[in-house]
């Protein structure tokens, strides 16, 4: 809309020659936000990149300031765990047992995360390197909320990228309504036309959501708290974004209402000649 363009537009100011804190995630999550970044360079903002000695794709490069921490896993490991949960990703069965299985390689998964932030906030010669940097905002991929952490100790402006957050909670921080009665959730293959007993099936299948997110996210929030020495809910962390950057392509999605934060930035993982304004 012509007032969001005229916002944004006067924020360009502000952003001018801006220094940026980027914690991405590793993955295919980083290789878009890599465009994003050099982008940013390229229109004269100083970009550092805060990434774990062991990583898949974050790697050095000469255009790139990049910060590493030690972590307490191989490379090995990492690539092996890494397989292990895309092999699951195009496995067909009934619904439990792909549920069993979400629930093995999610936390597992989420083992890694949880450990690499750790030794993050633990490196006290690098959190002081941060606090001391002046840095005007931070650039991170929510799934992994290590970002979300430093941007709340650092009391920085957070703007997500992402593609979306397992469970819907991005939905439930940006207090987007997602009813299951019809939006079709997650392993029931069913579409946005939907009868009235598979609406009563989309919301049963609603209910273990709660219990993915529970293990997959409260480590976070466990140690966000302790970390900042107060209690910090997951949601706590999301609400906190100043904006939301929707790589959602919506010929694949759901037509959904968004917040005055949330910009649609188009596409899953594709590569853009030009970033928009």
């Amino acid at each position: 809309s012509p007032q969001a363009v005229l916002l944004l537009l006067s924020l360009l100011g502000l952003a001018a020659a801006g220094k940026l804190l980027v914690v991405p995630v590793d993955g295919s999550h980083w290789l878009s936000m890599r465009e994003v970044v050099d982008m940013l360079q390229q229109k004269g903002h100083e970009v550092v990149v805060l990434a774990p000695e062991v990583s898949m794709r974050i790697k050095p490069s000469k255009n790139l300031v990049m910060k590493k921490y030690s972590v307490p896993y191989t490379q090995e490991d990492l690539k092996k765990e890494f397989q292990a949960f895309f092999h699951f990703s195009f496995e067909q069965g009934y619904f439990l047992e792909r549920f069993v299985k979400a629930y093995q390689g999610i936390k597992r998964i989420t083992n890694f995360g949880v450990s690499s932030c750790g030794h993050l906030l633990q490196n006290k010669e690098l959190i002081r390197y941060l606090e001391e940097s002046k840095f005007d905002a931070v650039l991170t991929d929510p799934v992994l909320l290590c970002g979300a952490i430093l941007a709340k100790h650092l009391s920085l402006p957070a703007v997500y990228f992402l593609r979306g957050i397992p469970c819907g909670l991005d939905f439930d921080a940006t207090q987007c309504p997602r009813p299951p009665s019809y939006v079709p959730r997650g392993f029931t293959q069913l579409t946005d036309r939907m009868t009235f007993l598979q609406r009563i099936k989309n919301l049963i299948h609603d209910i273990p959501d709660i219990f993915l997110c529970d293990f997959a996210f409260e480590p976070y929030s466990k140690l966000a708290s302790e970390f900042l020495q107060q209690d910090v809910t997951v949601l706590d962390l999301l609400r906190q974004a100043s904006v939301w950057l929707l790589r959602s392509e919506f010929v694949l999605e759901y037509p959904r209402p968004l917040m005055p934060n949330i910009i649609p930035i188009g596409g899953v993982n594709c590569a853009h000649k030009e970033l928009p304004q």
